[in-house]
């Protein structure tokens, strides 16, 4: 499903695309890069793209909100599946 809503107002903007429970992923689009830079910044989105859909496979993808379950993909990705282990060796053995 796909959601476009335009906006004007950044401030609106960001209120309307943090004002649901879900956040998988989104997009800004504007002829300022830097102010969508700011924009996507503020958004809170488990990936976003500025002018384009974001889909990098080698990226973390997930879900903040309601759905979320953590990160899959990218480094980030795999610290679900770590186990920190610190091991010390005397040197005298």
């Amino acid at each position: 499903m796909l959601s476009v809503i335009p906006d004007s107002e950044e401030d609106q903007a960001v209120a309307t695309a943090n004002g649901g429970d879900h956040g998988l992923g989104g997009s800004v689009w504007t002829r300022d890069g830097e102010r969508g830079e700011a924009v996507a910044c503020r958004v809170a989105t488990g990936t976003i793209g500025i002018n384009a859909c974001a889909n990098d496979p080698t990226a973390p993808f997930g879900e903040l909100g309601v759905n979320g379950i953590g990160r899959e993909l990218g480094p980030e990705g795999l610290h679900s599946y770590q186990n920190v282990e610190d091991v010390h060796l005397d040197p005298s053995s």
